[in-house]
């Protein structure tokens, strides 16, 4: 019987998706979208800041993205009860929690993509011991864990569950997280790195294993029999993705061959497929990530087809949908609800387990396998990485009500704090010295003429290789002394998914080693390998991953590690149809500028105008003329002795003019340059060895035919102009950074060319001909130079250049 007085509760209507607009009178965040798209703003907004914040502490984004949705959440700015209802109100949050799991679908499907399983069956025994070791230890503790958890504040919670989330939560290691931690620090390719990325890329696969099982133990009914099921219908459709879907992705890929358009068909049918997988697998009972997951892994990751598709989705999802699962898992964390003495002793607790568990178990099983003490504790702090999983796990564990708030909120902060110390301890027990031996040919001129000469040859992308390879080719030389060039990839390490794909390849293909055996699908490898079985020349191909800011130290660093004479760079400019300069990114400049500042050997610039034409050129068909204006000076030196071993291929006519100032005069005509410390003493001593090197030269080009001198007396800096223009025709020309001259253009946003190379590079110069600007190694200066040089402007300077024979890069 009902009363009067009884209170019918009725359901909270449902939100409308738009709003008719302010005007209307209708508020827009009482609608989903608006609501949606608010939310999507302010997250991605506050956790980019956080991460900005949070660079110069060299922590992954993962960091800044957790740290954001904790603190949007209850326990810092959620507090407030008007802001919570206003933009995250509890009626929005099914919407925001479908959107985040969609973008989570997908980014799991990219992490899937990314996972090699061959890499992962060609696992030395050393790094799978690791491995095991580093998820059986932590199980063990974490089952340990979880009974004094149980006994105190997740007391009346399903025993087997909790033991396996506990066991899972501990044992995790993340793979996406630990690769960029390891490319931050520069330990891709070090042995530090390859074990490590080798156990992480298993311990990856385990720990989807293990929170299947986790997930199948955790359902609501209590029956035995019920797990079972969702366990053997898993692996069915583990199966099923192997034998049919597998073969289904294998053919459209064989439909996509390289160079051509993949079918928006293809795209459609297998990001569709994501989402099948996704509801068949939520239909069993495991999760929906689970299914996304096995779909990537099983599309074919040779040729383009898993590019493509990565290129489609990653930045949407990486950049906007994967922030709001960050801010939802936030939105459940209240760091408030640990509280009190034994709720703090919990959290150390874990904290310890965690930590004790993969460092201790990591560093025992390496030191057995005779890795040095100091790698095997760095190995064991980088095991010790979070990330992703780890909260899906918990997320998981907490809606399937096996994990309670505070339990919740620990394990949350106890994947925080684990993650977050990795970078700094490793760094300070394990940075290994990255400077080489010391070598004695650091630059093109020397006394020991028929000694190897080594190159470093670095380029961007495919755009580069074939007047690398034409530069190359016109620098072999005749003589006994060989030539050994390093061809560096240089590619940068961005906070997208799809840079875990770039982490595979530099193990493979990366700085400073290099093999034998290489993925027959890298173009520029083949280009390279296929231009050494034609030629006498050495080639060895590299990469160097890093973000631009510091992928300078990789290229010193194999400069010296190499023992390179001479390094040469792209332009960060290319030429356009129309004939004008279109730049690549003042990232790309600011790397030119810090190469030149801290090489070990000399180098070269190259501002490339279609030099050799777009393909490689036959040495039997090369027909290259060469100019080099010589107006003084180390740089000036260093290009003309290059230039001499370039007039030593039987197809190259090198054009040698001095310029000379008229009687009383210098080639500055009272120009004001600003000079460096102890330039002015040192531009004097360069006189000297000018005229005698200059001697030497001309005894060299009388017997060789391939080699014209000219002498030109100057009145004015039009005279220069002039005749540089009347050698414009050529092919390329050969100048020195610095040379003693007046410049030739008032203002120049490319400094690094110096005087000569501005102008020469200047549109209005040429569309024609390239140029190769060479800074020469300065062995006198030493690194303490640095410390009073100041930032280069618009105006030239002549640079004090460091001594990097006592450098080490870190």
């Amino acid at each position: 019987m009902v009363t009067e007085n009884t209170t019918t509760m009725a359901c909270p209507a449902p939100m409308k998706a738009t709003s008719n607009g302010s005007f209307q009178g209708e508020n827009p965040l009482d609608f989903a979208l608006p609501l949606a798209i608010l939310q999507i703003c302010l997250v991605v907004a506050f956790t980019r800041t956080l991460a900005f914040f949070l660079r110069p502490l060299r922590q992954p984004r993962v960091i800044a993205e957790i740290i954001g949705g904790i603190l949007l959440g209850p326990s810092a700015i959620g507090r407030s009860e008007k802001f919570l209802h206003t933009v995250f109100p509890k009626k929005s949050m099914t919407v925001l929690d479908t959107l985040a799991n969609i973008g989570l679908l997908y980014f799991l499907f990219l992490v899937g993509l990314e996972l090699d399983i061959r890499s992962i069956r060609r696992t030395g025994k050393k790094a799978l011991a690791i491995a095991v070791a580093g998820i059986s230890l932590p199980f063990i503790l974490g089952i340990g864990t979880s009974v004094v958890l149980r006994a105190t504040i997740s007391k009346g919670v399903s025993n087997g569950p909790f033991l396996v989330f506990m066991g899972v939560s501990l044992s995790i290691t993340a793979f996406p997280v630990l690769a960029r931690i390891l490319a931050e620090l520069k330990l891709l390719t070090t042995d530090v790195g390859r074990i490590a990325m080798s156990a992480a890329a298993v311990n990856d696969v385990a720990a989807w294993i293990l929170l299947a099982l986790a997930i199948a133990l955790s359902g609501s009914d209590t029956s035995p029999l019920v797990s079972i099921w969702v366990l053997l219908c898993g692996i069915t459709f583990v199966s099923f993705a192997v034998f049919v879907l597998r073969p289904a992705l294998a053919l459209m890929a064989r439909r996509s061959p390289e160079g051509e358009p993949v079918k928006e068909l293809y795209i459609c049918i297998t990001l569709s497929l994501v989402l099948a997988a996704g509801f068949v697998t939520d239909t069993i009972g495991i999760h929906a990530l689970f299914g996304a997951f096995v779909v990537g892994i099983v599309v074919p990751k040779d040729g383009p087809f898993a590019g493509v598709l990565i290129e489609k989705i990653e930045d949407i999802v990486s950049g906007l949908l994967l922030p709001l699962y960050f801010a939802s898992s936030g939105l459940k964390t209240n760091v408030a609800t640990i509280s009190g003495g034994q709720s703090w002793g919990l959290l150390v607790l874990v904290i310890f387990t965690a930590c004790f568990g993969k460092v201790v178990a990591t560093t025992v099983v390496s030191l057995v396998y005779k890795v040095p003490f100091r790698e095997a504790v760095a190995l064991g702090f980088l095991m010790n990485t979070k990330g992703l999983v780890e909260l899906i796990v918990l997320n998981i564990g907490k809606d399937r009500k096996v994990l309670n708030d505070q339990t919740f909120a620990i394990l949350v902060l106890m994947a925080l704090f684990t993650t977050f110390i990795t970078t700094p301890i490793v760094m300070a027990i394990y940075m290994p010295a990255r400077s080489g031996a010391p070598y004695k040919h650091r630059t093109i001129q020397r006394k020991d003429d028929d000694s190897e000469l080594r190159m470093l040859a670095c380029f961007h992308s495919n755009h580069n290789i074939p007047t690398m390879i034409n530069l190359i080719e016109s620098s072999r030389g005749t003589r006994k002394r060989g030539l050994c060039v390093y061809a560096m990839h240089m590619m940068e390490l961005s906070e997208r998914s799809s840079a875990i794909s770039m982490v595979h390849k530099a193990r493979r293909n990366g700085l400073p080693f290099w093999n034998k055996i290489r993925d027959d699908n890298d173009q520029m490898v083949i280009a390279f390998q296929a231009y050494q079985q034609l030629s006498r020349v050495t080639i060895r191909p590299m990469t160097a991953i890093s973000a631009l800011n510091s992928i300078h130290e990789d290229i010193c660093t194999s400069a010296h590690q190499k023992r390179a004479a001479i390094l040469f760079l792209p332009f960060h400019k290319h030429q356009r149809v129309d004939g004008s300069m279109e730049s690549l990114g003042h990232s790309f400049h600011l790397v030119n500028k810090r190469v030149l500042r801290y090489a070990p050997c000399s180098v070269g610039i190259l501002v490339d105008r279609g030099f050799g034409g777009t393909t490689q050129v036959f040495s039997s068909e090369v027909s290259y003329s060469f100019a080099m204006p010589f107006f003084g000076g180390r740089d000036d030196r260093e290009a003309l002795a290059f230039g001499m071993r370039m007039a030593e291929h039987p197809g190259i006519m090198l054009t040698v003019i001095k310029f000379t100032a008229s009687t009383g005069k210098s080639l500055l005509f009272g120009h004001v340059i600003k000079m460096g410390k102890d330039v002015e003493n040192e531009t004097k001593g360069d006189h000297e060895d000018d005229n005698q090197f200059f001697s030497e030269f001309l005894e060299t080009s009388k017997k060789q035919d391939s080699i014209k001198y000219e002498e030109r007396v100057i009145e004015s800096q039009a005279d220069i102009v002039t005749t540089l223009k009347s050698m414009s025709k050529c092919n390329m020309f050969l100048v020195g950074r610095t040379p003693c001259v007046v410049p030739l253009v008032d203002r120049s946003d490319c400094p690094e060319l110096g005087p000569v190379g501005s102008f020469l590079a200047s549109s209005d110069f040429s569309t024609t001909a390239s140029v190769l600007v060479i800074q020469q190694y300065n062995f006198s200066k030493n690194l303490d130079s640095l410390v009073e040089e100041q930032q280069e402007d618009d105006t030239y300077e002549v640079p004090d250049t460091p001594d990097h024979s006592k450098m080490a890069m870190v």
